[in-house]
C-alpha cells in the first residue's frame, strides 16, 4: 500500500489549521489545571500533593501511553481517533463536574481526560507529517503552539466562568467547547492510497528474504507431508491387519481405485495442516525476532553516554520543571500576594511565554553555528536556577517575571526531537523518542506531587521549589559532561581493533 507524495501545501494548511485547533481545545484546561487546582483544594480539603495528581495525570497519562497511542492511530487512521478522543476529553471534563471526592477525578481529569489529550497529539502530529515533507518543521512548529495558545486563554477563561457559573458550571461549558474537535477531527481527510503500487520485486531489501523464506517453506512442507504420510500409512496397516481375509481376495480392478481413493482422499487436508503447522511456526519465529531486536535496539540505544544522560535529563526536568505551570497560582496565594495586584494570571504568563519560546529556540536549533545539544543544556541549567529564586519572589512582578523566564526555557520541547536526532541518528528516532516520551511522562506525573507533599510536610513551597531546582540542574550537568567533547575522542581510539574481531567471527563460523 502506497499513499501519495506529501503536497506540502494545499489541504495541508487545512490539516495544520484544524491541528492547532484540536490541541488548543484540548489541552487548553488541563495545562490551565492550576486554576482549577485551587477551587479543588477550597472543595476537598485534601492535601496539596494528593491534589496535585490530579493536573499531573492529565498531563503525563498521555505521554506514558504514547506507544499505545501510536499503535490506535497507525490501525485506525488519524481521522477516526480524534473523533473518538474528542468524546474522552469531553466526556471527561463533563463527568469531572459531578466529581464527589478527589479519586473520581483522579479517574475522569486524571485519566480519561489525559488519555484522550495523548491520542489527539499522536493523531495531529501524524497527520501533519503525512501532508508535509519539505516544510515539516514549519507545520509542526504552528500546530504546537496550540497548546501554549490555549493554556494562555483557558488560564483567564477557566477564572471568569468559575466566577460567574461556579466550579462545576466551568468544567461543563469547557467539556462542551472540547465538543469541537469533533468537527476538527472531520476535516482531517486522509491520503488517498495511490493506485499504481510498486511491484514487490523492486524492493531489494525485499528479496534475499523472500528467497530464504519461500526455500524453507518447501521444505518444511514436504517433511510435514511425509509425517503426515507415515502416521497416515501407519493407520492403514493396522486397519488392514484387522481386517478380514475376504479383502484379501478382492478383484484387483475394484482394488486399485479404493487405494487411490484413499490415497487422494487426505492430500488436501494433510497440505492444509502442514501449511497452517509452517504459518504458527513462522509467525512465532517473527514474532520473536522483532522481539529480540526491539530489546537489542533499546540495549544499544543505552549503551550511548549521550541517549543515557538525556533520559535522565528529561526525567529530572520533567520532575522539577513541569510543577510550576500547575502551582504557581497558589504560589502566589501562599505569598501573601493580593488578587487586585493580578494584571494578567500567572499561568497565562507561562502560555504565552511557551508559545514564545518555541517559536525563537526552534529558529535558533537551525543554525548550522549552533550546537543544538548544548542549547538545550543551557535551557535546563538556566531553568534550574528560575526555580531555586521563586523562594525568594514575595511580589507578583517578581513572580510574573520567573513565570514568564520558566514559560521561556519550557519551549525547548520544540528541540527537544532535534537533540534526540543528533544523538541517536535518523534511523532509530521513532524507537528513541517513545522511550523519552514515557520517561517525560513519568517527570510528569511525579512532579507536581512531590511538590504538593514537599509543602504538605514543611507547610512552605521553599524547600519544594529547592528540590526542584536541584532536580533540573542535575540533569542538566549530567547530560552536560556526557556530551563534552573529549568523550568523542576517547571513542575514535578503538576502531584499529575491529579487523581482529572480524576475523575472529569469521573463525568461529567455520
Amino acid at each position: 500500500m502506497a499513499f501519495q507524495k506529501s503536497p506540502d501545501g494545499g489541504w495541508g494548511w487545512v490539516i495544520v489549521l484544524v491541528s492547532f485547533f484540536t490541541q488548543f481545545l484540548c489541552y487548553g484546561s488541563p495545562l490551565a489545571v492550576g486554576v482549577l487546582y485551587i477551587e479543588w483544594l477550597d472543595l476537598f480539603g485534601e492535601g496539596k500533593g494528593k491534589t496535585a495528581l490530579v493536573g499531573s495525570l492529565a498531563s503525563g497519562v498521555g505521554l506514558l501511553a504514547s506507544p499505545v497511542c501510536s499503535l490506535c492511530v497507525s490501525s485506525f487512521g488519524a481521522r477516526p481517533v480524534t473523533i473518538f478522543s474528542g468524546f474522552m476529553v469531553a466526556g471527561g471534563l463533563m463527568l469531572s463536574s459531578f466529581a464527589p471526592n478527589i479519586y473520581f477525578l483522579l479517574f475522569s481529569y486524571g485519566i480519561v481526560v489525559g488519555l484522550g489529550c495523548g491520542l489527539l497529539y499522536t493523531a495531529t502530529v501524524t497527520v501533519t507529517c503525512q501532508y508535509f515533507d519539505s516544510r515539516r518543521g514549519l507545520a509542526l512548529g504552528l500546530i504546537s503552539t496550540g497548546s501554549s495558545v490555549g493554556l494562555f486563554i483557558y488560564a483567564a477563561l477557566q477564572r471568569v466562568l468559575i466566577e460567574f457559573y461556579g466550579l462545576d458550571g466551568c468544567l461543563l461549558i469547557v467539556g462542551a467547547l472540547a465538543l469541537n474537535i469533533l468537527a476538527c477531527g472531520s476535516l482531517m481527510r486522509p491520503l488517498q492510497v495511490s493506485n499504481c503500487t510498486l511491484p514487490e520485486k523492486t524492493a531489494p531489501e525485499n528479496v534475499p528474504d523472500r528467497y530464504c523464506m519461500y526455500n524453507e517453506k518447501e521444505k518444511n512442507l514436504e517433511e510435514n507431508i511425509k509425517i503426515l504420510d507415515k502416521s497416515y500409512s501407519h493407520e492403514e496397516k493396522c486397519k488392514s491387519a484387522l481386517a478380514s481375509g475376504d479383502c484379501g481376495q478382492e478383484n484387483p480392478l475394484h482394488k486399485i481405485p479404493t487405494t487411490m481413493m484413499h490415497a487422494k482422499e487426505p492430500e488436501p487436508y494433510k497440505k492444509k495442516v502442514a501449511k497452517q503447522t509452517y504459518f504458527c511456526k513462522q509467525l512465532a519465529k517473527r514474532k520473536w525476532q522483532l522481539y529480540k531486536n526491539y530489546c537489542d535496539e533499546t540495549v544499544s540505544l543505552f549503551k550511548n553516554k549521550v541517549f543515557s544522560a538525556l533520559f535522565i535529563a528529561i526525567l529530572l526536568f520533567d520532575i522539577g520543571g513541569f510543577p510550576p505551570s500547575l502551582l504557581m497560582e497558589d504560589v502566589a496565594r501562599s505569598s501573601n500576594v493580593k488578587e487586585e495586584e493580578f494584571v494578567m494570571p500567572l499561568i497565562s504568563i507561562i502560555g504565552i511565554m511557551t508559545a514564545v519560546g518555541k517559536l525563537l529556540l526552534g529558529i535558533l536549533a537551525d543554525f548550522k553555528w549552533i550546537n543544538t545539544l548544548y542549547l538545550y543544556v543551557v535551557t535546563l541549567i538556566v531553568t534550574g536556577l528560575a526555580l531555586c529564586a521563586i523562594p525568594f519572589a514575595k511580589s507578583y512582578v517578581t513572580l510574573a517575571i520567573l513565570s514568564g523566564i520558566l514559560g521561556f526555557l519550557t519551549g525547548n520541547w520544540s528541540i527537544f526531537p532535534y537533540v534526540t536526532t543528533k544523538t541517536v541518528g535518523i534511523d532509530r528516532l521513532g524507537h528513541a523518542y517513545g522511550i523519552l516520551m514515557f520517561f517525560a511522562g513519568l517527570g510528569n506525573s511525579l512532579g507536581p506531587p512531590i511538590v504538593g507533599w514537599f509543602y504538605d510536610w514543611t507547610q512552605t513551597y521553599d524547600t519544594a521549589f529547592y528540590f526542584s531546582g536541584a532536580c533540573v540542574l542535575l540533569g542538566g550537568f549530567t547530560l552536560l559532561l556526557a556530551a563534552l567533547p573529549c568523550w568523542d575522542t576517547c571513542d575514535r581510539k578503538p576502531p584499529k581493533q575491529t579487523p581482529t574481531t572480524f576475523l575472529y567471527k569469521v573463525a568461529s563460523n567455520v
